[in-house]
């Protein structure tokens, strides 16, 4: 059975609830265009055209709204689907949401459009896996990277890789089925396209990394004893007076987090200034404790000295709880000094949280100390899950490869093929059980 006809119609809100200009309802499925229609002042709906129409219950005018048609397979999700744009307000979109359910839609449920585009191939897993990376894109450098992978990127790289793999799998079956027809494959050409496909799976690999990081983002913890600038140099990478800045130490007395877009999701962290002193009170006690374990759970350190006072006994303990972790050392209020100034390490940078000359300079140091490829230069973005896929791949491929190496049987070696195209199958959503599908798209919003 095609199946387009299994499914229920359904219908969600696939705008952000709040006052905007326009609220969108997406209906998806055998009865959108009935549907429409008892809803609407309209006699008929032509795909591809656009509707003035006013959305009706009971005869009553509820809004003014636009109706866009789409028929079957020419669609989003490759059922008939029909669109209504209406005014923004949370009211009004809820309103026309009710009435199209109690018109015979059911509601969505989380990511249910995509996944009927993915069960009706309008897309595959990687690409419906990308868009919701680009909705939840948490810098512009990921949405764009995450375009690319619903534009087919990542989806074209395993087709040609499978394709290979299928026609040398092919070849191995029928020389083991028909020996007397078909001549047996060279094992000097499996063991160069073994090679070849292990080289093109690691590739796609060797940016995971980088994925990881441009997804989950990072931790940028501001470490260093009071009155050193950490708070100074929050607000500078912000741009923005965020923390409170005085020359009275233990001014932040808690941890302070803000966002910062540099590619990747910097999570800034400005910490209480950690000293040792019976004078301090309960309050500052905390906020130190609190300034020690964010250190330990970022992902990057930037600690601070006052380069007018030297790198002092103080910095000196606080340097050994963190100097284990990744880790730069900044010299802050060198526009203080008058002459050379030498720093306690060559990788120093010497620094004023009052001019903005090095704030460039130290936020591509930040991504460079924590991502070894350009993000420009990510060829592949991945999730986990792909990742897992392509590992499984070149882990069977390099069985294959070294039993083609000691020209095992090709009986055995087929057998590893079949595992790495089984894996690539998994990744492109080819193979799939109902556990992953539903993991997947139960992490989209409701409306996509």
């Amino acid at each position: 059975m095609n199946i387009i006809q299994e499914f229920e119609t359904i219908a969600a809100i696939s705008t952000p609830l709040g006052t905007g200009g326009v609220g969108v309802i997406r209906i998806s499925g055998d009865k959108s265009f009935e549907i429409a229609l008892k809803i609407s002042d309209k006699d008929n709906l032509t795909p591809g055209k656009i509707y003035h129409s006013w959305i009706l219950d009971d005869n009553k005018k509820i809004d003014e709204v636009l109706i866009l048609p789409f028929k079957s397979p020419n669609s989003y999700t490759g059922e008939d689907v029909v669109e209504i744009h209406c005014h923004g307000g949370i009211n009004v979109v809820k309103n026309i949401l009710d009435i199209v359910l109690k018109n015979g839609a059911r509601m969505a449920e989380r990511g249910e459009f995509t996944k009927r585009a993915f069960l009706n191939k309008k897309m595959d897993l990687s690409q419906a896996e990308a868009v919701d990376d680009l909705i939840h894109a948490k810098t512009s450098d990921f949405a764009i990277q995450s375009a690319k992978n619903l534009s087919g990127v990542l989806a074209q790289k395993i087709k040609q890789i499978r394709s290979n793999l299928f026609e040398i799998t092919s070849r191995i079956v029928a020389g083991i089925d028909f020996p007397e027809d078909v001549a047996q494959v060279e094992y000097s050409y499996l063991v160069e396209n073994f090679e070849k496909s292990i080289q093109e799976v690691n590739r796609i690999l060797s940016f995971a990394k980088t994925s990881d990081i441009m997804r989950q983002g990072i931790k940028v913890a501001i470490v260093g004893r009071p009155n050193v600038g950490k708070s100074s140099l929050f607000n500078a990478l912000l741009n923005l007076d965020r923390a409170i800045v005085t020359n009275i130490a233990g001014t932040t007395r808690d941890v302070i987090k803000e966002t910062l877009d540099l590619g990747v999701a910097v999570t800034l962290i400005d910490t209480a200034g950690i000293r040792e002193n019976e004078n301090i009170d309960k309050v500052e006690e905390i906020g130190i404790e609190y300034s020690k374990q964010s250190a330990m759970e970022a992902d990057l350190i930037l600690f601070l000295y006052d380069a007018l006072e030297g790198f002092t006994d103080e910095d000196k303990v606080i340097y050994e709880i963190i100097k284990h972790k990744p880790h730069i050392i900044i010299a802050n209020k060198i526009d203080l000094i008058a002459g050379d100034y030498a720093p306690v390490t060559s990788n120093t940078i010497s620094f004023s949280t009052l001019s903005t000359d090095k704030i460039e300079e130290l936020k591509e140091k930040i991504t460079s100390k924590v991502c070894d490829v350009s993000f420009d230069d990510t060829e592949f973005i991945t999730n986990k899950r792909q990742q897992t896929c392509l590992l499984r791949c070149a882990e069977s491929l390099e069985n294959a490869l070294k039993a083609a190496k000691k020209e095992e049987l090709q009986d055995m070696i087929y057998i590893d093929l079949k595992s790495a195209l089984l894996a690539l199958d998994e990744l492109t959503g080819e193979v799939v059980t109902d556990e992953i599908l539903d993991n997947i798209f139960n992490h989209f919003c409701i409306g996509k």
